[in-house]
């Protein structure tokens, strides 16, 4: 384990650590896009610096790292995974500014895969749903939990080793010829769309 502190949202530090990295072990097998900041607002509070401050993050941090990392993941013919959002594939309150940034990701996922497809490398997402952090349970009132419950076709919200084990798949021999494909892991969320939970009992 060799932990680096880097500021994804700043080129020449993101392009630092990746030649530390390379240095240190002369190749990159596996890049995964984790990094990421939310802040919930409506559009009138959302002011422009706010707006940049989560994009900066959670889109410019993909590309700065995708880029800096390319030589390495095509000799190594290596794999993407960046982690998106189900705010990416549905819109919801307050996630004007969240919710596009990883709609953005979704996008730039499909993009480079077919571009880095014919150098062997492979570059997926995955879209998680409501998943149960302290993050989120600072922030989700009980109400608000049992309204995620009630929206989700499996009635909870997912664990990060769940999250974990999607991207590790993606990551394996299994998914050899998956490429450019943003898995919702999501308990079903994403595919129960405006459903009325009570329409299900």
């Amino acid at each position: 384990l060799w932990p680096l502190r880097l500021d994804v949202t700043s080129r020449e530090n993101v392009e630092e650590s990746v030649a530390q990295v390379t240095a240190g072990w002369e190749r990159v097998d596996l890049l995964i896009n984790n990094a990421g900041v939310a802040d919930f607002a409506p559009l009138a509070d959302t002011t422009f610096e706010r707006w940049r401050s989560i994009m900066a993050t959670n889109l410019d941090g993909v590309f700065l790292c995708t880029q800096a990392a390319l030589s390495a993941l095509k000799a190594s013919q290596g794999c993407v995974v960046n982690i998106a959002s189900i705010s990416g594939l549905r819109a919801s309150t307050l996630r004007v500014a969240y919710g596009t940034s990883k709609a953005a990701v979704i996008h730039l996922t499909k993009q480079l895969a077919v571009e880095l497809g014919e150098h062997g490398v492979r570059v997926n997402g995955i879209a998680p749903g409501p998943v149960r952090t302290q993050l989120a349970s600072a922030v989700h009132s009980p109400q608000i939990v049992q309204a995620y419950h009630d929206a989700i076709p499996l009635n909870r919200f997912g664990s990060a080793d769940e999250i974990a084990q999607a991207i590790v798949f993606l990551c394996s021999p299994q998914a050899s010829y998956l490429t450019g494909q943003v898995i919702a892991v999501d308990g079903g969320f994403d595919a129960a769309g405006v459903g009325l939970p009570a329409l299900r009992s």
